[in-house]
């Protein structure tokens, strides 16, 4: 059915037609725009549906270009501790959790940050057996680098001191007892993750329901999700939203990322980039370059400022690097690759140098540290450097203590990378930060945490209103080569738009975003959600 949407402030992110009052959809896609009189007259009939704003203002669909769908999912199915600000208040909802479950069943969850407890405490071995006595507990530290575990679940992995940790991974050990404290880092996680129980598939298909439901309500109809380690590999992955996309036609147009480790399976599945349809897609080959600045394991070339000798931490040699890239490109696949300190992105680049581009754009996820020379090596067209602003209202000001006042200049440096010609778009990493493309475009424009009175953090980075929604429709649709099928309202593009309860670009005060609603997620024509 044709569908005319009238009476709206179209900001198209087309420079031929940049604002207009309607718009006319067809099979899913643009065919014709303008005012809303001519729109009527022309192509108006008996059997065409026209919608209404009542002069709300419009922008292309948004998109959300690096997340991990099945963790938000999580939070459906665990304890949730973001933005928790105590380690008192994150024991009391692990106690009251644990007083729900059933001895020996696993008290699960994610989200917490040190960074935002009063005193910066980790609860300890001792408190979490003393709050969870009966119950193995695992707790994902909001980047996913890291997690707090308990005695029961340390005894389930059968953990005795000589115990072989995966490479790259640390049992943190006290210094005077040599016992552990209860944290893992990285790799180290997985001597507890490999014993936890997996979901059964109806209940990991609900739970991805209703993050998708979620995500479309936040005015989101693209996603780029990082997800086959979560949901059970690469096959079932694909089946749960090929069954919730393509069956149920939910409508969130989604872009896999698959990590490293199913190179084999997506070769013998034939599951290549760009394998499925406008709704669902195999993109790049996810990988790590280093860890996060949380723990101090991002990788930078000179040393932490508030840690003398470390300079952080490499996932892989070079040579490694080097072998995994070659197997995606002998796929013809593009890598993503998450690089938060300077040294791992010039790592990654010397890698990438000594292949040719394929059919698809690579990814630089994150590149948080910068140099005037990295800068420069990322402005190429077959690279994104695939940016979250809304960790700089969770990064600062502690992490001006990590980096020192010469690396901050360049780092969280979205305006400098604009101007020199690098190809960026906006995500948001949920479940580390929240999904809600408002709050990263706020982020861009303000640099500051909401609420927080000066000028924002290294303000000449700041981008405009225009700019930073740019990062979140137009951009999003480079990473996958969709830039001519999505992510502006022009004439014969997919019909993806977000329609807002106040007009982002006619704000006289960027904190003014975070009142804004989502009125309706439209996605190829059809409303999704109308709140």
């Amino acid at each position: 059915m044709r569908k005319i949407y009238i009476n709206g402030i179209f900001y198209t992110f087309d420079k031929i037609h940049p604002i207009v009052e309607s718009v006319v959809i067809q099979h899913g896609r643009f065919i014709d725009m303008g005012t809303t009189d001519d729109m009527l007259l022309h192509w108006k009939n008996p059997n065409c549906e026209v919608i209404n704003l009542q002069g709300k203002a419009v922008t292309p669909g948004l998109t959300d270009s690096h997340l991990h769908l099945s963790m938000v999912a999580d939070n459906f199915l665990n304890l949730g501790l973001t933005g928790i600000t105590s380690k008192e208040d994150m024991l009391e909802m692990i106690q009251k959790r644990a007083k729900q479950l059933e001895p020996g069943e696993w008290l699960l969850g994610s989200g917490w940050d040190e960074n935002l407890f009063t005193k910066g405490a980790i609860p300890t071995i001792s408190e979490l057996d003393y709050v969870a006595p009966s119950n193995p507990l695992f707790l994902s530290r909001i980047c996913q680098h890291a997690a707090v575990v308990n005695s029961k679940a340390l005894e389930i992995s059968n953990y005795h001191p000589s115990i072989t940790v995966p490479e790259g991974g640390t049992i943190v050990l006290d210094e005077v007892t040599k016992q552990p404290t209860g944290l893992l880092l990285e790799s180290a996680r997985d001597l507890i993750k490999k014993h936890i129980p997996e979901n059964t598939y109806p209940v990991l298909k609900d739970a991805m329901r209703k993050a998708i439901q979620f995500a479309v309500k936040k005015g989101i109809t693209s996603v780029h999700t990082n997800d086959p380690h979560y949901l059970g590999g690469l096959q079932q992955t694909y089946r749960i939203y090929d069954e919730l996309l393509n069956g149920e036609k939910l409508g969130l147009r989604t872009n896999l990322l698959i990590d490293y480790d199913f190179l084999d399976d997506l070769r013998d599945a034939g599951m290549y980039t760009g394998y499925g349809n406008s709704t669902l897609q195999i993109g790049a080959v996810k990988l790590f370059a280093d860890g996060a600045f949380g723990r101090r394991t991002a990788l930078l070339s000179g040393e932490y400022s508030d840690e003398a000798g470390n300079y952080g931490e490499a996932m892989f040699d070079n040579n490694a690097l080097y072998s995994i890239v070659k197997r995606a490109r002998d796929l013809n696949m593009p890598v993503a690759v998450h690089t938060i300190g300077d040294q791992a992105l010039e790592n990654v680049l010397e890698v990438l140098d000594q292949f040719p581009s394929v059919s698809y754009r690579d990814r630089l996820i994150h590149t948080q540290v910068l140099r005037e020379d990295l800068i420069k090596r990322l402005a190429h067209p077959s690279r994104i450097a695939d940016i979250q602003p809304r960790f700089l209202a969770s990064d600062f000001p502690w992490v001006q203590e990590r980096l020192g006042e010469e690396r901050i200049i360049l780092s969280y440096a979205w305006k400098s990378m604009q101007k020199a010609g690098v190809i960026c778009a906006g995500g948001s990493d949920a479940p580390v930060e929240p999904v809600d493309p408002l709050l990263g475009i706020h982020a861009a424009v303000t640099r500051k945490i909401p609420g927080e009175d000066h000028i924002g953090f290294n303000p000449i980075e700041k981008l405009s209103m225009h700019e930073a929604f740019r990062l979140f429709t137009e951009l999003g649709a480079y990473p996958t080569n969709e830039e001519k099928l999505k992510g502006t309202i022009s004439r014969g593009k997919l019909a993806d738009m977000t329609v807002y309860s106040q007009n982002p670009f006619n704000m006289k005060d960027a904190d003014e975003l975070l009142n804004t609603q989502i009125v309706m997620s439209i996605i190829g024509g059809d409303i999704k959600y109308q709140g």
